[in-house]
């Protein structure tokens, strides 16, 4: 069986066994936390950070986590509007009055965050990407392809810049540095939006399903980095230099278990953790407030959509390509994260819902 290290009570012993199983199945690396109270019941780790499996996986081994950013994204748009800063029912234009055009006047900052925007698609150069002026320039003179609200489309790209250009034109900072200074920072989290250099050295490069080698790009449907209908994004692009320092708000996140499942314990224990408040029980509250119910447009397949969140059940969280989750469950004050350099093909990976199963085994007898 494959080594695990780090810690985990007993009562959370089914979760490690489960890495351990997926790691002996033949994934490179990966990590796995899940927090009760906002405190680690489990924080292990194992396999190996590259992919000819020479440099063992450590400790503060991060990775990119793809769409699973877009919860970080979310957590920075929910404290401004709990500040009373953003207000989710208010036009766009509001905050950036540029976006106001072709006619996009009636897009609304919930339909950002809810994938309702009618702006689903990356179709400029990748390296477009990595300008935010340009990106962010590029998607206020397109116009909808869907009248606002009345249809969901996986904005897999896009969401990133358009909730991060709000963000930055309420607060002058981009969205890295608003996560940095205010989300972030106060908690001690491990995880940036635009990762500087003096971190390079502890990535763990994306590793392509077996069948597959970096030119492996996404495509939908699965909550995958890019739409068909858009500019393919590949792992090669994702592995790359320009990918880790550029901010995209919904797919360049880099981060450990550990450090997703810290921020995301504030949505799950009414916006305060090892006491920092971030938000209040009502700022929280509004992240599971349906947006939209129905079937995804891009996705091909029936989700529930809050505020930044897919709601699942009495549950909310999201996932990336490539596997990393991170499932929040505010009954129980809990949160599992997984996050993991190793690809498999979308339509065969369960890796997630199998270590969020293996927790709420933990939880049960927790709370017996």
């Amino acid at each position: 069986m494959a080594d695990i290290q780090g810690s985990y009570d007993d009562l959370f012993t089914a979760v490690p066994s489960a890495l351990a199983g997926l790691l002996d199945d033949g994934d490179a690396g990966a990590s796995v936390a899940v927090f009760v109270d906002g405190e680690p019941v489990v924080d292990v780790w194992g396999g190996f950070a590259d992919g000819a499996r020479t440099i063992p996986w450590q400790r503060d081994t991060i990775t990119n986590v793809w769409s699973v950013t877009k919860t970080m994204t979310a957590v920075c748009a929910l404290v401004l509007a709990d500040r009373g800063d953003l207000d989710p029912a208010a036009p766009v234009g509001r905050y950036w009055p540029e976006f106001a055009s072709a006619g996009k006047e009636n897009v609304l900052v919930r339909h950002l965050l809810a994938h309702t925007a009618g702006l689903p698609d990356w179709d400029g150069p990748i390296e477009d990407l990595y300008d935010w002026p340009t990106a962010t320039a590029h998607l206020a003179a397109r116009a909808a392809q869907w009248e606002p609200g009345s249809a969901a489309g996986y904005h897999s790209l896009t969401q990133g810049f358009l909730v991060g250009e709000v963000v930055r034109r309420i607060t002058g900072q981009s969205l890295g540095e608003f996560f940095a200074a205010e989300v972030a920072g106060p908690l001690g989290a491990d995880f940036h939006i635009g990762l500087p250099a003096e971190h390079d050295h502890r990535v763990a490069l994306t590793v392509p399903p077996s069948s597959r080698d970096e030119d492996y790009a996404a495509s939908a449907p699965g909550g995958s980095a890019a739409t068909a209908a858009g500019t393919a994004v590949r792992i090669r692009d994702g592995n790359s230099v320009a990918w880790r320092r550029a901010q995209i708000p919904a797919a360049s996140g880099f981060g450990n278990a550990r450090s997703v499942a810290l921020v995301q314990s504030v949505m799950a224990c009414g916006g305060a953790v090892r006491g920092v408040r971030l938000l209040s029980q009502a700022g929280c509250d509004r992240a599971r407030e349906e947006q939209f119910s129905g079937e995804d447009r891009v996705l091909g397949m029936p989700v529930r959509y809050g505020l930044g969140y897919g709601l699942f059940g009495d549950t909310f969280g999201w996932g990336g390509w490539g596997g990393s989750i991170v499932m929040i469950e505010p009954e129980g004050r809990m949160v599992v994260a997984y996050v993991t350099s190793q690809m498999r093909e979308p339509a065969a990976d369960n890796r997630g819902l199998e270590l969020v199963m293996a927790a709420y085994d933990g939880l049960m007898g927790l709370r017996a």
